[in-house]
């Protein structure tokens, strides 16, 4: 085949929250794959992605429809893919209609579990594939929607792990819980609150940073008040992506509170930069996380798991140096961006194949 060609279809991009679907498309630029981006929304004022401007994608990325179909034809795309199940993947599916030609669509988390699309079924049908990000997000769609199971392929989503790996030398002190999650209800930052709360009562020595932004901004601040953490608890908001890694090569442990996931990238990010994790054992999470290898499991709603598994890592720095080097070599092998995109590049290679065929 001559140079491919993908159109994508996304809610809005850049986003400081989907640093995966700028990361996935800088690899595909850097293969030599042609893109067109249309973002149904333009991004909000905040913090920029840095790798959007070296990938050279900030001229590929349309606002309007008019002039994203007027690239296309220009294009010729091969296939368009889009990102989420509802919005984008509607629109994808009505412009690869128009031009006659495959598309393709990412499911990830709210819009499997909290919003998935109404007519779910009949876009996977509709479509050249189905992809999703983790196993259990799999098997839902195949029992909830009645999607066969050979519509569907399994990719997480991969990150740079030459960028993201462990720093040389000493961490500070007191040790640092990160957490990096938007502060909306589905990632549960009261659980994380209590579970640091049951820590100080215990006498222990830490400070847990909160990285991200969102609509339970208030609320967060309120509990973290209440129970008197505002000392130990920092809310460092929404950073750009040079700043979310600076984060984790300063972060002891990892921690992630969510009621459900998909498959989550911080946790990824995490692991890449070799830091051990405590986790709710919801989604695809068991997937990203080994229990006891590479971080610490435990289930939702508990405070008391949360902080005893929390607990454990600050007290035994030698099983979490031997958590965080698992961790690493698990991210290289498993969760590599340039793994992530042979796989996508192979199935959109089998959907081509089997419509010229």
């Amino acid at each position: 085949m001559s140079t491919l060609r993908v159109a994508y279809v996304l809610n809005v991009f850049p986003r400081i929250s989907e640093t995966f679907i700028a990361g996935e498309l800088a690899e595909l630029r850097r293969r030599g794959v042609e893109v067109r981006i249309l973002s149904l929304k333009p991004p909000a004022e905040g913090p920029s992605l840095d790798m959007i401007g070296r990938a050279g994608l900030l001229g590929q990325v349309f606002y309007e429809e008019g002039p994203y179909r007027e690239a296309l034809r220009e294009l010729d795309p091969h296939l368009l893919h889009a990102h989420f199940a509802r919005q984008a993947t509607a629109k994808a599916r009505e412009i690869a209609a128009e031009l006659d030609c495959p598309f393709t669509f990412t499911a990830h988390g709210y819009d499997v579990y909290r919003k998935p699309p109404e007519d779910f079924a009949a876009r996977a049908a509709a479509a050249g594939a189905v992809v999703t990000v983790s196993q259990a997000n799999a098997r839902y769609i195949e029992r909830m929607f009645g999607v066969p199971a050979a519509r569907l392929s399994v990719i997480p989503c991969g990150i740079d792990t030459e960028r993201f790996r462990p720093a040389p030398g000493p961490k500070p002190a007191p040790p640092r819980i990160l957490c990096v999650a938007r502060l909306v209800e589905v990632k549960n930052h009261e659980l994380l609150l209590r579970a640091c709360a049951l820590l100080r009562r215990r006498g222990r020595e830490f400070r847990c940073v909160l990285v991200g932004d969102g609509v339970l901004r208030g609320s967060v601040e309120t509990l973290r008040a209440e129970l008197r953490l505002e000392d130990v608890v920092e809310m460092a908001g929404a950073v750009a992506q040079p700043e979310a890694l600076a984060q984790w090569r300063e972060a002891s442990i990892g921690v992630l509170s969510s009621v459900s996931e998909g498959m989550p990238v911080a946790l990824m990010e995490a692991a890449a930069c070799g830091i051990p994790v405590v986790a709710t054992a919801v989604g695809g999470v068991p997937e990203l996380v080994e229990q006891g290898s590479t971080g610490l499991l435990v289930n939702p709603g508990d405070p008391p798991a949360l902080a005893d598994a929390l607990e454990r890592l600050l007290l035994e720095p030698e099983t979490a140096r031997e958590m965080g080097l698992a961790a690493r070599r698990r991210a290289v092998e498993r969760f590599s961006i340039r793994r992530h995109v042979d796989s996508l590049l192979a199935l959109w290679e089998e959907v081509l194949h089997r419509r010229t065929a």
